[in-house]
């Protein structure tokens, strides 16, 4: 768990100070594993399994945030509106 809190430490910094907005992207993803991989940790130390959902909820999130930066990225906008 040690090591998982130091790698999120070290893509924080990444997705903050990234050179472009594509680093900061795969930043962002890496963290959302990373955040998956420590409840899935903290689930098996407490001999629980309700951190289940917690997991499959950041993945959801993360697939869906994925998305919306990719989308950003190639168009610069998320919604697009035709405003005939």
């Amino acid at each position: 768990m040690c090591v998982i809190s130091i790698s999120i430490i070290m893509l924080l910094y990444r997705a903050v100070k990234g050179p472009t907005n594509p680093d900061r992207a795969v930043a962002l993803d890496a963290i959302g594993i990373n955040l998956m991989a420590l409840a899935g940790l903290i689930a098996i130390n407490l001999l629980t399994t309700q951190l289940n959902d917690v997991v499959l909820l950041i993945g959801i999130l993360l697939f869906i945030g994925t998305i919306a930066i990719a989308k950003f990225i190639e168009k610069g906008v998320i919604i697009e509106r035709d405003l005939d």
